[in-house]
C-alpha cells in the first residue's frame, strides 16, 4: 500500500540521518554533546511516529469512505432498478386501462387490446317547415285531393288539404354500438320522434353480427337492409332532409328501417356484395305516417340483394356502379282469417305510397291503394361519380306487382339523380362498409373567433316517382286493372352547413307537383276521371345534432 512505503521511506530516511549524525567508533564525544545528540533522534523518532499514525488513521478514513462509496453506489443501482420495474408496472397498469376517446364527437370507451368497444350514439333532428298552396276554390271547381287521412280510411273530400306549417321531431334516437371479443359487432337504438307526434319509445335498431370470417359478415335482427345508394347513406349526412320518392318506395317493398332480416355480406375497399331475408317491420314504417304498422295474421316474407362496384377511381375522383333488388315471396296478410275462419288469398296486400319529400306535414298524395298480390318485386340500378369537392348520383327504380285477383300485373317506375358543391373545398366521404358515400369530413370546424367556419354544401335534385298504371285519360272512369296511384315530380335546392361533425343546418326548398286522376268519382267528390293533382312549394329547415 502506498501509506506502508510512504511510512517505510521515512523511517529509513531517519535511520539513515541518526548514522550520519553518529561519531565514529573511535571518537570521544563529550557527554553533552552525546545527550543532545539522542535527544535530536527520539524528536525525529517522535515525529516520525505521530505521521506514522497520522498516515494510518487517513487510510483507515480512506477505507471507510471507499466502503459509504460502494454502499451508495449499491443503492444507487437499487434505485434505478426499482425506478425501471415502477416505470413498466405503471406502462402495464395504464395500458391495462379502458381506452377512452371521442371520435367525431362520439363518446366511445374500448380496452387496450380493442377487443371490446362501446360507443355512445345520439340523433336528434328538428325540422320546421312552411308549406305555400293556393288557395281553396269552391268544391265545384277545386278539385285537389289527397288519399286517406294518416292513419284513417276517411278522404278529404271538401277541398285540398290544408298542408300543415309547423314543426316535427323527424329523428330522436339514443343507444350503442360496439365490439365484443373483436369479432362479434352489435347495436341498440331507440328511437322517440315520429311524424307529427313525440313517441314513448321504441326498438329502432337491435342486430348481432358476426365478423371473424373476412370479408364476410353475418348480421341477423332489425335494421336496414341495403338496398341501393341512397337507402346506406347515413341520414346523418344526406345531402337533403329526406330521399327522393323513388328511393323510399324501393325500400319500404322488402326492406327499409326497422325491418327484421338475417344478411350476409362482404366488401373490400371499392367493392360490396349483399343478400338478406326479411319480414315485418317491428315499428313505425318510415314513410311520415303517424299509425303504428297494422297488425298482421302472416308476416311478410322477402329477400334483398345489392351489389356494387368502383372500377373506375384516382387519389380524388370515383365512379361506383351497382344494382339492388327485392323480392317479395308472400305479402303480409293485413285482414285476417274471413268470419268463415278460411284466410282468403286477397288478404295479401302490397301498398305503395309516399310523402312529398317532406315530414313536417305527412299526407301521400300518391297512393296505389291495397292491391291483391301473390308477390312483388322492385329492380334499381345505381350509379356515382366523385372529383373532389363535386358529387353526382343516381337510381331508377322498377316496380311489379304480381297479382292474385287475375287482372293484369301493374309496374311502376321511379328516378332521381342530385349533385352537390361543397363550397368550402371538402369533400364526400366513401363509406367502403355500404358502398355510399356520407358527409365530408370537415377540415375547419366553426369557431366564433373566426379561425374556421365549417363546410357549406350547395345541392339540387330531380325526382320522379310513377305510380300509375293504365291510368287512362282525364275525364274517363279507370279500367278494371288501372291504377291511378299519381305521379310526383319534385324539384329540391339545399344548402347545408356542417360547423362541426356533430352539429349542422340544413335549408331545402322543394317544389312539388303532382299528377293524378281521380281513382273513384264517389269516394273522393269528384267528377268521373278528374285532375285531383296540385302544384306547392314548401321551405323546411333542419337542426341537427348528431354523434
Amino acid at each position: 500500500m502506498r501509506a506502508t512505503a510512504k511510512l517505510g521511506g521515512r523511517l529509513a530516511a531517519g535511520v539513515s540521518a541518526a548514522a550520519l549524525l553518529a561519531p565514529p567508533a573511535f571518537a570521544a564525544p563529550a557527554d553533552d554533546a552525546r545527550d543532545a545528540r539522542i535527544a535530536r533522534l527520539e524528536a525525529a523518532v517522535a515525529s516520525l511516529e505521530a505521521r506514522v499514525e497520522h498516515d494510518q488513521a487517513l487510510e483507515q478514513q480512506n477505507g471507510e469512505l471507499r466502503g459509504e462509496v460502494d454502499d451508495l453506489k449499491a443503492q444507487v443501482a437499487d434505485l434505478r432498478t426499482s425506478t425501471v420495474e415502477q416505470l413498466q408496472d405503471v406502462r402495464q397498469t395504464a395500458a391495462a386501462q379502458p381506452q377512452i376517446s371521442f371520435p367525431n364527437g362520439r363518446p366511445t370507451f374500448a380496452t387496450a387490446d380493442g377487443a371490446f368497444t362501446a360507443s355512445l350514439r345520439g340523433v336528434l333532428q328538428f325540422d320546421t317547415a312552411a308549406y305555400f298552396q293556393g288557395a281553396a276554390g269552391p268544391t265545384t271547381t277545386d278539385l285537389r285531393r289527397d288519399g286517406p287521412a294518416l292513419g284513417t280510411s276517411g278522404i278529404d273530400a271538401a277541398h285540398a288539404r290544408n298542408l300543415k306549417d309547423g314543426d316535427l321531431w323527424r329523428r330522436a334516437r339514443i343507444g350503442i354500438d360496439g365490439t365484443a371479443w373483436k369479432n362479434f359487432d352489435y347495436r341498440l337504438l331507440f328511437d322517440f320522434a315520429g311524424a307529427g307526434v313525440e313517441n314513448a319509445g321504441q326498438l329502432y335498431e337491435g342486430w348481432a353480427q358476426y365478423s371473424g370470417l373476412k370479408p364476410l359478415h353475418f348480421r341477423v335482427g332489425a335494421f336496414s337492409p341495403e338496398d341501393g345508394l341512397e337507402d346506406q347513406g347515413s341520414t346523418n349526412g344526406m345531402p337533403f332532409l329526406e330521399r327522393p320518392g323513388a328511393s323510399d318506395v324501393a325500400r319500404n317493398l322488402a326492406a327499409g328501417d326497422t325491418r327484421t332480416a338475417a344478411e350476409v355480406f362482404a366488401n373490400g375497399d371499392r367493392w360490396l356484395i349483399s343478400g338478406a331475408v326479411t319480414g315485418r317491420t317491428i315499428g313505425v314504417i318510415n314513410t311520415g305516417t303517424a299509425a303504428a304498422t297494422p297488425q298482421t295474421f302472416d308476416d311478410q316474407l322477402g329477400v334483398v340483394g345489392r351489389g356494387a362496384i368502383a372500377p373506375l377511381h384516382g387519389p380524388d375522383w370515383l365512379v361506383l356502379v351497382g344494382a339492388h333488388g327485392s323480392y317479395v315471396i308472400h305479402p303480409p296478410n293485413l285482414s285476417g282469417p274471413a268470419a268463415s275462419g278460411v284466410t282468403p288469398i286477397t288478404s295479401y296486400q302490397i301498398r305503395l305510397r309516399d310523402t312529398p319529400e317532406l315530414r313536417v306535414d305527412g299526407t301521400q298524395f300518391i297512393d296505389t291503394g291495397a292491391i291483391n298480390a301473390r308477390n312483388a318485386s322492385e329492380v334499381g340500378l345505381e350509379f356515382a361519380a366523385q372529383r373532389r369537392n363535386l358529387f353526382l348520383q343516381s337510381e331508377v327504380e322498377s316496380f311489379h306487382v304480381g297479382r292474385s285477383d287475375g287482372l293484369t300485373d301493374p309496374t311502376f317506375s321511379g328516378w332521381y339523380v342530385e349533385g352537390t358543391w361543397i363550397v368550402t373545398g371538402e369533400a364526400r366521404k366513401y363509406n367502403a362498409g355500404t358502398a355510399a358515400f356520407d358527409a365530408p369530413t370537415i377540415a375547419h370546424p366553426f369557431n366564433p373567433d373566426g379561425s374556421g367556419w365549417g363546410a357549406l354544401e350547395l345541392a339540387l335534385r330531380y325526382s320522379d316517382m310513377n305510380l300509375n298504371f293504365h291510368a287512362g285519360a282525364p275525364g274517363s272512369a279507370p279500367s278494371a286493372d288501372a291504377i291511378r296511384g299519381g305521379d310526383q315530380q319534385v324539384v329540391s335546392f339545399g344548402v347545408n352547413w356542417y360547423l362541426n361533425p356533430v352539429f349542422r343546418v340544413l335549408l331545402d326548398v322543394d317544389h312539388v307537383h303532382i299528377d293524378r286522376l281521380s281513382p273513384n268519382a264517389a269516394a273522393y267528390a269528384t267528377p268521373v276521371g278528374a285532375q285531383i293533382g296540385q302544384s306547392f312549394t314548401a321551405i323546411a329547415v333542419r337542426t341537427q345534432a348528431a354523434f
